[in-house]
């Protein structure tokens, strides 16, 4: 359910009601059976609830809408984070990825929590992705963004900008290319086209705008090929993503956090869709946050979530 505070409950309400959900997944919420309820009423939606003791007792019935409580949730502020959405948010998924690592489920779909009300509830995790791996004990994952023509995998994730070159090495580099390969896999992608992006203006122009490429990428991407990956790079940041767009490349691996996610949700901001490869289990997400502007006032769209759901259910570890 992600954070009760913000969008995530009234998104599942409304993606979940569209019938086509219930064509490619038996889905089930964890969280709060009183969050869940008034987030029907806020949506205009209507369910039956049924909570269940596990997913072995879950209801089939098309007007019913299975439920895991995970710990009692008495009361919350709406629209800001909170230790108490924090802690919640944290419980929920920590009982999705034991589900999905005991096979109970076949894979889970986070919604939107907040880094600050992690925080300050205590935990040390800048997000989703992060916790999940350590809940797998996955040190080797990386975050793959996809919406319309582009497929994105990223190098590095949560950190400050200026962290970024000193984080940029050959063994990193190397790494993502082969979980681009394997998030390939996972996508069903026959012959995938994998492109490396450069850190700097024009790759680095030969090394006058900067060494990164010279050092760490073009020899991760050598390195890569040697392996028989098929992969190609470094490529000029500013001309990669128009390849991309144009259906020439499938996957591209991406140095820092915006430098994949800005072209990706300028073009399908909607629909973009978050999934966490090199786990051993499935995990998607709406690639957009908490949104607590507009969170419990009916009007936030469920098209991420619908499309996090679609893709959920098309991947295979």
């Amino acid at each position: 359910m992600g954070d009760p505070a913000g969008v995530g409950p009234e998104i599942i309400a409304k993606a979940l009601a569209d019938p086509e959900i219930r064509n490619i997944c038996s889905p089930i919420v964890i969280g709060s059976q009183r969050v869940l309820d008034e987030a029907f009423r806020i949506a205009g939606k209507t369910f039956r609830v049924h909570v269940a003791a596990s997913p072995a007792h879950t209801d089939p019935s098309p007007d019913v809408l299975n439920l895991l409580e995970a710990g009692e949730l008495t009361a919350f502020e709406r629209n800001r984070p909170s230790p108490l959405s924090g802690d919640a948010s944290v419980r929920y998924i920590e009982k999705a990825v034991d589900l999905a690592l005991r096979k109970e489920v076949d894979g889970i779909v986070t919604s939107p929590i907040s880094k600050e009300a992690l925080k300050m509830a205590g935990y040390p995790w800048p997000g989703h992705t992060e916790m999940i791996a350590e809940k797998c004990g996955v040190r080797n994952y990386a975050m793959m963004l996809a919406g319309g023509p582009l497929r994105v995998i990223l190098v590095t994730i949560h950190t400050a900008l200026r962290n970024v070159p000193g984080l940029i090495r050959k063994d990193s580099v190397l790494r993502t290319i082969k979980l681009a390969k394997r998030a390939c896999d996972m996508l069903g992608i026959k012959d995938p086209r994998i492109a490396v992006a450069g850190l700097n203006p024009h790759a680095g122009e030969a090394g006058m705008f900067g060494d990164e490429e010279t050092y760490a990428i073009s020899p991760a991407v050598e390195d890569a090929k040697r392996e028989g990956l098929p992969v190609s790079g470094p490529h000029p940041p500013d001309t990669v993503f128009h390849k991309a767009y144009k259906g020439e490349i499938d996957m591209i691996v991406c140095m820092y956090h915006d430098q994949g996610l800005i072209p990706l949700k300028m073009i399908c901001f909607d629909t973009g869709v978050n999934a966490t490869i090199g786990l051993p289990i499935i995990r998607t997400s709406p690639d957009h946050g908490t949104a607590y502007d507009i969170a419990w006032k009916g009007v936030a769209s469920p098209s991420s979530m619908i499309a996090a759901i679609n893709l959920a259910a098309t991947l295979r570890v």
